[in-house]
């Protein structure tokens, strides 16, 4: 920010604390009362009873997975405990938005079909035991009878429920957050918004995470994605109450003409009185810890103020609710499919060394097929056999897989075609063991998460073999070429892409080798790019590559397209192969194109995608995944 657009700023801030003497009210009763019932109501979250109750509905060892999967795919394979511990809070996160449960209108209780809203009704003592002191009534369109929707503020009640508008998911969120302790705030929005606060050390600063959203990290999520006019955004916690409106807002001087409920000043002696009371129990060891952190976060929400927010990043509006609520609330938003997404994307490191392992693994497999099995279905049977086994150890706790084959759960080809999964065990990390009996043991051979990133790698490419082999007359020599066999895949190389979404479409989900992930592209319908730099500049020549569709949408699937080669690591391109008018008939559907261009060495590739399917139904571009093959040496 240049200094005359510093000193606009200043001088917008001093006029709107002028004027705020003439319009404000004194009284400081009407602030008082929006904060003190959440003074109470934080305070639930420190009760052991209620935290251990939250803890046992969460799958923890699976978000622990998942959380540690998550920073595998950055490189990331032996986190510190700051680094877990931020990663199972963003799962967690991820886990409770589909877990819970957004109540527009509820359903019918008799005949579980549609209700219309009837007003208020009175609540009853066992909905006032657990602090609904509101309760709405709804008559069904068919049936006519009457369903009531308490709205419970007992966050216990809600772990039952899992199901409300935002009051119901932050306060319910806020209490997972403390359950498994994470320092937390609930945060009151004085135009009608509810969301909560976690201090990260690994970030080493305050965390905006919005459970109804599934968005965190994004404070200006409400001003500038939602379009909301905010005035008063309050921080409420065990140990305080903070005034963080400046974190949520780049219109400073704009909010402050619009807090005319009390003066700033009257506001800090609001503030100061109760966090005074909530820490009149703190040892003073405490105390001078509660007050560096504070100062620490007020001269960094005063520093990020003036900032200028990053224009590459574009933030939705409103997704939480019915599309008539959220436009009658003016939180729609400008794009009705608006999503988190990035046109500037940072170059990405692909983590994907183990897809071509298990490729490359899968070569002694067929080739070992090709002569014992005595016709396709024999040799599907095996690979099914080995589904299987994979299934039962992903199946068991991660830190832990193993499972037995025996000799009663395999048929003898199977079994004497053991030796030759071997290598695809250790693209898996895992090891086969003598057991007794004759019966096998696999199980971990080294960090687990090694063996939870390979395993969706191995079950995809596992179906799509079992594909290519049914496609084959017979399984002979002739047959064992590309595509049955996907030998020399390049990969670890670095992505950087026209456009992402976040945090789930981003470049390098394209390179994974899963079908869990795609790359998408929120404005790439009318053309995008995706380039890919080889590791440490190594020479190849692309004799092919696969192109996957994605999970859903099949107008966003690329149609035309141009793939290009750079010797001089992107500073000019050579074609080398031009599509048009392709189409995928299905979802993860793969489709093989070979490179019948001249010879040609490069250390970086290009897909430039000209169109989709159809452009005139989306904005959208997505691929579920690109595989890049280099002739073998």
């Amino acid at each position: 920010m240049s200094d005359e657009e510093l000193a606009r700023m200043l001088q917008a801030e001093e006029d709107a604390l002028v004027m705020q003497q003439y319009v404000t009210n004194e009284h400081r009763g009407q602030v008082e009362q929006r904060i003190r019932p959440y003074v109470d109501q934080v305070l639930m979250y420190e009760e052991p009873r209620r935290q251990e109750a939250a803890r046992t509905t969460v799958p923890v060892d699976k978000l622990e997975e998942k959380a540690l999967i998550a920073l595998a795919r950055e490189g990331n394979f032996k986190p510190a405990k700051d680094e877990l511990d931020h990663a199972f809070l963003l799962q967690l996160l991820f886990w409770f938005k589909q877990s819970f449960r957004w109540v527009n209108a509820p359903s019918c209780d008799i005949c579980n079909n549609d209700t219309m809203n009837q007003g208020m009704g009175v609540a009853n003592p066992s909905e006032l035991l657990y602090g609904a002191s509101r309760v709405e009534l709804y008559r069904c369109k068919s049936c006519s009878s009457i369903t009531r929707f308490p709205r419970y503020n007992d966050p216990m009640k809600l772990l039952q429920t899992r199901k409300g508008r935002c009051g119901e998911w932050a306060n319910c969120f806020t209490l997972y957050c403390r359950a498994f302790g994470y320092e937390s705030r609930l945060i009151l929005d004085f135009t009608d918004h509810v969301w909560t606060e976690c201090f990260s050390p690994c970030l080493g600063r305050w965390m905006h995470l919005d459970p109804c959203e599934g968005i965190y990290d994004n404070p200006l999520l409400y001003e500038k994605g939602w379009g909301k006019k905010l005035n008063y955004v309050i921080a409420i916690a065990r140990d305080g109450v903070y005034d963080v409106t400046k974190r949520y807002t780049r219109k400073w001087h704009e909010v402050l003409s619009r807090r005319v409920m009390t003066t700033e000043p009257a506001l800090r002696i609001i503030i100061s009185d109760i966090t005074r009371e909530q820490r009149k129990n703190f040892d003073s060891e405490m105390l001078v810890k509660l007050d560096e952190r504070d100062k620490s976060e007020v001269d960094e929400i005063e520093r990020n103020l003036f900032s200028k927010d990053d224009p590459s990043i574009s933030l939705p509006g409103r997704q939480s609710g019915d599309k008539e609520w959220r436009i009658s609330r003016s939180e729609f938003g400008s794009d009705e499919h608006c999503s988190l997404s990035s046109s500037s994307c940072p170059v990405r490191k692909c983590v994907d060394e183990h897809v071509t392992k298990i490729y490359n693994a899968f070569r002694s497999v067929v080739y070992q097929l090709a002569e014992q099995a005595s016709d396709i279905s024999t040799a599907t049977e095996v690979l099914e056999m080995l589904r299987r086994i994979l299934i039962s150890l992903k199946n068991s706790p991660f830190r832990t897989r193993r499972t037995t084959i025996d000799s009663a759960s395999t048929n003898s080809l199977f079994r004497r075609m053991l030796p030759s999964f071997g290598q695809l065990f250790d693209a898996l990390s895992l090891k086969c063991k003598s057991g007794v009996d004759g019966a096998s043991d696999i199980c971990i051979a080294s960090e687990p998460v090694k063996t939870s990133v390979a395993l969706p790698v191995v079950f995809h490419a596992l179906d799509d073999l079992v594909n290519n082999l049914t496609g084959c007359k017979k399984l002979n020599e002739e047959s064992l070429s590309w595509p049955l066999l996907k030998l020399n895949r390049i990969c670890s190389g670095f992505v950087l892409a026209s456009g992402e979404e976040l945090p789930f479409g981003i470049a390098t989900s394209a390179f994974d080798g899963t079908r869990v992930s795609k790359w998408e592209e929120p404005n790439g319908a009318t053309g995008c790019w995706i380039i890919y730099k080889v590791l440490d500049n190594r020479m190849h020549e692309l004799v092919a590559y696969e192109l996957m569709s994605a999970n859903d949408a099949p107008e966003r699937d690329p149609m035309d397209w141009i793939v290009e080669g750079s010797g001089n690591g992107g500073s000019s391109w050579q074609i080398l192969d031009k599509q048009s008018a392709q189409k995928f008939e299905k979802r993860f559907q793969r489709k093989t194109y070979s490179v019948k261009s001249q010879s040609f060495l490069a250390n970086a590739f290009r897909f430039r995608f000209v169109a989709v399917r159809d452009a005139k139904a989306t904005s959208r571009f997505q691929i579920g995944s690109i595989d890049l093959y280099a002739r073998t040496a």
